[in-house]
């Protein structure tokens, strides 16, 4: 792999994506409109092209993009909430973006496209989940990741580009953003501490997550990226094996607890990884617990 773009780079997992190709040696173009990521978080060795996935045309002025060995495609709106409130937004992001990109792949003969899915595509699933579990997702964010993995297989069965989809599940790690309308529940939480107010858990906290170290979801799309074989369109769980419940997390990070919003979203994830730790040796390393002592130190 010696070039690759990596759509999102400016964002949380894709920031660490792109320093992570860059260690390496690849020459990186980062395809991002800001909207929720943060120039600041780009590699200053990539190339950054600021551009909303949605509405570019692949055809036109891409000329510096030929020769690309895999697209990451990234970039999406997340967050399920907001999804349900806003779906149309959300629909021309996640799936108007990744069907361009797509055709960005087919336009450029790119031969592998790594995408970014979600375990929310199996919606209120018996655990752990394996690949094979029926698909039930419960919100226009969940839908959107779905016909994303169908179009992935889609294109590679139609125009012989080779697509792997990632499934991850809670994804946490360095460069969350403490600010903005699409926080994940640590940087909220730490916020809320930070500033002596109680930790605001939707339902009853009970629900359990699991949390997915980012270094981890970074290596399993450099393996995959990398890997001789032929995926077609294949999906795999990135997921850490085991869990904690949303009380759990804010009881680690030393917060009071507030409850009351109710909102609609399943009651357990927990990954079912063997199929990425057999196919594609891949293995997880996160520790939940250790890391978020270290992550409250620095933002306390």
């Amino acid at each position: 792999m010696q070039k690759a773009i990596v759509t999102g780079g400016a964002g949380f997992i894709g920031s660490n994506l792109v320093d992570r190709l860059i260690d390496m040696g690849v020459e990186v173009h980062v395809i991002d409109d800001l909207s929720t990521g943060k120039e600041e978080n780009i590699n200053p060795k990539a190339e950054f092209h600021k551009e909303d996935i949605s509405t570019m045309e692949p055809m036109q002025n891409h000329w510096k993009l030929k020769n690309t060995d895999v697209i990451f495609h990234l970039a999406a709106l997340a967050r399920v909430q907001p999804s349900i409130e806003q779906p149309l937004p959300y629909h021309d992001a996640n799936v108007t973006g990744t069907l361009k990109m797509l055709e960005l792949a087919k336009f450029l003969k790119v031969p592998k496209f790594v995408f970014s899915s979600s375990s929310s595509v199996y919606g209120d699933a018996k655990v752990p989940t394996g690949e094979n579990h029926k698909l039930n997702p419960m919100s226009p964010y969940a839908l959107h990741k779905l016909i994303g993995e169908q179009y992935c297989k889609l294109y590679s069965f139609l125009h012989d580009i080779d697509t792997v989809s990632l499934r991850y599940f809670n994804v946490y790690g360095n460069r969350m953003s403490l600010d903005g309308a699409y926080r994940l529940a640590i940087p909220i939480f730490a916020t809320q501490i930070k500033d002596g107010k109680p930790c605001t858990i939707n339902n009853d906290g009970n629900q359990r997550r699991d949390m997915t170290y980012v270094e981890d979801v970074i290596n399993a799309n450099i393996i995959t990226a990398t890997a001789d074989k032929k995926f077609n369109g294949d999906v795999f769980n990135v997921g850490n094996g085991n869990n904690v419940s949303v009380n759990d997390l804010v009881d680690m990070m030393g917060g009071e607890k507030s409850y009351g919003n109710k909102v609609i979203e399943p009651f357990e994830t927990l990954a079912d990884n063997a199929k990425a730790r057999l196919d594609l040796d891949w293995e997880p390393t996160g520790d939940i617990k250790k890391w978020l002592e270290e992550y409250m130190k620095s933002i306390l």
